[in-house]
């Protein structure tokens, strides 16, 4: 399994997810579909899938225009959501496989919207897992709570997504990595973790590179919105439960400017 990167728009990230023996790959939230059509085409890729996260024009967008140019490819999008193009609604649960290696496990994680799908992949015995999280989880923050409650994100985030193998590989909708952590260094200021992944993140940023993939490790250890579970950081934001303390900290990011 591989996979890259195609930077879209003026922040957001679509993947292309290769079967590496069969050269068949799945792209993840199309929204500039040339652009994962000419990456396809540069490494000999077959595209098969479209994995849509959730329906917002950014990520669902260019579903119609990718199924004009790629004639039979499948789009799949949560039964929840009003994916655009969407061919196969997929439920918590639901199995997709790519290739002769790859497999894909949707996973319902709403919130951002309602029917917003994590899809978990996995490849050959070895390979380290990845996740691709569109805006539910972004690394160290999470996505603003339009269609949903601090109880589903906490669900969402801490139950479905923290209870993944800690070396998933995570890969987020968007690069919102520097802000994320400069915000997460006002929940705990004393993180010399958080203080050192902003410090890289910086220097990623200024060479023009992307900051991801994070993992689910390292989310646990830097996330302020995963580390809602915590007794120390629940009592830095002067609340008595995770779910409390996950609706404070958006709360607060919200009305952060930073």
């Amino acid at each position: 399994m591989k996979i890259l990167h195609v930077p879209c728009l003026e922040d957001n990230y679509s993947y292309l997810i290769i079967d590496e023996s069969t050269k068949e790959a799945a792209v993840v939230d199309p929204v500039e579909p040339e652009k994962l059509v000419n990456a396809a085409n540069e490494h000999g890729l077959h595209l098969k899938l479209v994995l849509t996260t959730h329906h917002h024009w950014d990520h669902a967008g260019g579903n119609e225009k990718i199924k004009e140019m790629v004639p039979g490819i499948k789009v799949y999008g949560g039964s929840l959501d009003n994916v655009r193009g969407c061919t196969n609604k997929v439920e918590n649960g639901d199995k997709v496989s790519l290739g002769a290696d790859v497999n894909i496990l949707a996973l319902h994680t709403p919130c951002h919207t309602k029917g917003h799908i994590s899809y978990y992949v996995t490849g050959k015995e070895g390979e380290d897992p990845a996740v691709f999280t569109g805006d539910t989880l972004f690394i160290a923050g999470c996505g603003k709570f339009f269609e949903g409650t601090a109880e589903q994100m906490y669900q969402s985030l801490c139950v479905t997504l923290g209870s993944l193998p800690k070396p998933t590989q995570v890969y987020c909708g968007h690069e919102y990595t520097v802000k994320n952590l400069q915000f997460a260094l006002t929940v705990e200021p004393d993180s010399v973790k958080i203080q050192e992944k902003l410090s890289w993140a910086q220097k990623q940023r200024r060479a023009g590179l992307p900051t991801i993939p994070s993992t689910i490790e390292e989310e646990m250890e830097t996330n302020p919105f995963m580390r809602a579970e915590l007794p120390d950081v629940q009592a830095k934001v002067g609340c008595h439960s995770p779910v409390e303390a996950l609706r404070k900290i958006r709360l607060m990011k919200d009305n952060w400017r930073g």
